[in-house]
């Protein structure tokens, strides 16, 4: 997931779904018996777990571009095609560029007092010319002018001032309680957890680091160090490395980290207990000399396509086979953990919601009515660009904010629904509807069986930054699942700290069988999920196809 998501407040359904959910009661009905199922098999005889672990301990981390990915990529197939899923298959999506990775990677202060700096190298920081050492210089205290004049070739900066820190008393994970649910279903902001950040004007020190950024655009040092805007106790957040652009370039006209030829500086982010202890010692004019190896290797797949991984299982309703319910995550990842919470969680659940429903189908003789497809996303990280990709080339094509879609494939006229799943390890709690208010009854009945798995949240609320969103877009109804917070936020996201040992086990069992009923109950009722706000004949007219 790009950013962490946030709870946006809206209306909510405490008048609204109460009368919504009796009228509805005897129209939605549950499938009890695949409901018992998929709890004895979700719960009971999970593999979520091992498929979590092929996932990142083989083959994590995922980057996207890299050769670890196309391998995980390889294992996802061949394993649906083991379950019996059919039409497992590769969507080509693209071209990306050149993907990265990190070979061999130190830093050290060396002199009288040596010492190992603990650090990661950004996504797609160039390669140095074997083991250099230089001196640090530290740039924030420095004025643009002043520093666009000085010769940097031989030394490495600092970027940004010391961050202040402050103690975790009340820890950094957390599920959400009654008083938090209860604030999520009717509009009411939470508070913010955790320990209090150091105030101050944040645009300005984002506008000094542009400024500093844009004084070694023509000044390129060996390195650029920071300290990143979050983490510490030893918890990095890491993601990827910029470009350097002159001033005034156009955003069009910008390189961007993973466009081919970009020869992007080497940028290195640390602990910021150890960046805060060199600016201390510059600041009492120590000199502070480190020794860095930092060698990297860039690939481009063929002509740079990329692909998202797919497979259905078949419906078999003579008037609804056609029409299909998606599940899906992103199987990419950032570099310097093995993508376990982001989104290897998601992926592993859904692999795992998918495998139950072929077993209930094996073990109970049915099929579902729709077809049911899981998707595996890549290129998530960079801007839902596998998703994106798979909805233009076989669902539609976006118009501008608000209006209806500009082209539209018959596959908009067939999806019933998308479910995703892309924050963290936590249960499912419940589901962002995303304005679809004509959903909330229907959901709602599907809850109830889960309550006693502490499943009961609904929400009108839209969540962003992950790859419902591109469904959403053109129209149709793509859904995000609300999930305990865990750690995500504070320990997890993007980090070093993200691998399989901060994954929940009895969370991932029971979001796996929630997602799995939900999406059984899509491909078995009589309708497709309702749509809101879309016009047929309109955006029919809109895309040229009336």
């Amino acid at each position: 997931m790009r950013t962490s998501p946030e709870l946006v407040p809206a209306l909510l359904l405490a008048a609204l779904l109460a009368p919504l959910s009796a009228q509805t009661t005897a129209t939605e009905p549950v499938d009890q018996a695949a409901v018992d199922f998929l709890k004895t098999e979700g719960l009971e005889n999970s593999q979520v777990m091992e498929h979590l672990s092929w996932i990142c301990d083989v083959y994590g981390p995922r980057l996207t571009g890299s050769p670890n990915l196309r391998q995980a990529q390889e294992w996802a197939k061949g394993t649906f095609e083991e379950w019996g899923l059919q039409n497992a298959q590769f969507h080509d999506w693209g071209p990306f560029g050149e993907g990265w990775r990190l070979d061999r990677f130190s830093m050290h202060v060396v002199g009288d007092n040596p010492w190992l700096i603990h650090a990661y190298p950004k996504a797609w920081s160039s390669s140095l010319d074997g083991v250099v050492t230089a001196d640090i210089v530290p740039a924030y205290r420095i004025d643009a002018e002043e520093l666009a004049s000085m010769d940097l070739s031989n030394k490495i900066v600092m970027l940004e001032e010391p961050r202040e820190l402050t103690e975790w008393f009340e820890g950094t994970a957390h599920r959400f309680d009654a008083e938090e649910r209860a604030a999520m279903a009717d509009g009411t902001p939470m508070p913010q957890r955790g320990p209090a950040r150091a105030g101050g004007d944040w645009r300005a020190g984002f506008q000094k680091r542009q400024a500093i950024e844009a004084a070694l655009a023509d000044n390129r040092p060996l390195a650029i160090l920071d300290r990143g805007y979050k983490g510490d106790q030893g918890t990095l957040f890491v993601t990827s490395a910029s470009a350097t652009n002159p001033p005034g370039t156009p955003r069009d006209e910008r390189a961007r980290a993973w466009t081919p030829g970009a020869d992007v500086v080497p940028q290195i982010t640390l602990a910021v207990e150890h960046y805060n202890r060199i600016c201390r010692m510059l600041d009492k004019g120590r000199p502070v000399t480190v020794e860095v190896e930092l060698a990297t290797t860039r690939f481009t797949d063929g002509d740079g396509m990329q692909r998202n991984v797919l497979a259905d299982l078949p419906g078999t309703d003579p008037e609804l086979k056609d029409q299909l319910v998606m599940l899906g995550a992103h199987f990419d990842s950032w570099h310097t953990g093995t993508g376990a919470t982001d989104n290897g969680c998601g992926s592993a659940v859904m692999m795992e919601a998918i495998r139950l429903l072929k077993a209930y189908c094996d073990s109970a003789g049915v099929s579902p009515r729709r077809t049911i497809r899981v998707a595996l996303w890549s290129g998530e990280e960079q801007g839902l660009l596998g998703s994106r990709a798979w909805v233009a080339d076989h669902v539609a094509t976006p118009g501008e904010r608000g209006a209806p879609p500009a082209a539209i494939h018959d596959l908009w006229h067939q999806l019933s629904g998308y479910f995703n799943l892309d924050n963290g390890t936590g249960r499912v709690r419940g589901v962002y509807l995303q304005g679809n208010e004509r959903v909330a009854p229907i959901f709602r009945e599907w809850l109830k069986p889960f309550h006693e798995l502490d499943a009961t949240t609904i929400t009108l609320s839209d969540t962003g930054g992950t790859d419902h969103l591109a469904f959403d877009r053109v129209g149709l109804p793509g859904f995000q699942f609300i999930q305990d917070p865990i750690a995500y936020s504070t320990r997890t996201h993007h980090s070093n700290y993200d691998v399989w040992d901060h994954a929940v086990a009895e969370d991932l069992q029971q979001a796996a069988t929630v997602i799995a009923s939900f999406v059984w109950h899509t491909a078995m009722r009589d309708e497709k999920l309702p749509r809101v706000g879309v016009d047929i004949a309109t955006a029919e007219a809109a895309a040229g196809r009336r």
